[in-house]
């Protein structure tokens, strides 16, 4: 497997881990008689602090999809991994610890380094996309 499609897969798989815990925790919620399921705000802010930086967490996860899945995809069924390969662990990693970051703290500190892992994201996928305009047409 690519570097390429470990990053896509991985991208996917950390979006499917921050909805089964909101999954898991308004499960909780419901069956321990603390909400009845139909009154959940979406944005979490009826639980707890967390919560609703959980479903941001997620939210952010799936804005961004297809920004940073679409090079990915690109790369792939156009045989040109070459041009993400060399960065697509850097741009799941950053996107883990954005999110991580979300997950910890709202505070000021927090969406400051937040705000730059997310940046760095946004570079690397720009280098991508001149790479692949650079390299156009596509071979």
């Amino acid at each position: 497997m690519s570097a390429s499609a470990f990053a896509l897969l991985g991208y996917i798989t950390w979006t499917l881990a921050l909805i089964i815990t909101n999954e898991v925790l308004r499960s909780y919620m419901v069956m321990s008689g603390r909400k009845e399921s139909s009154t959940f705000s979406p944005d979490g802010k009826d639980v707890s602090p967390f919560a609703h930086r959980l479903a941001r967490a997620h939210a952010n996860c799936y804005e961004s999809f297809p920004i940073i899945a679409g090079p990915l995809l690109l790369a792939l069924v156009t045989g040109q991994t070459s041009v993400t390969d060399s960065l697509a662990l850097w741009v799941l990693a950053a996107r883990v610890a954005q999110s991580g970051v979300h997950l910890v703290s709202a505070g000021n500190l927090a969406v400051n380094v937040r705000f730059t892992f997310f940046a760095a994201q946004l570079i690397i996928v720009t280098w991508w996309v001149v790479q692949f305009w650079l390299q156009w047409p596509l071979h």
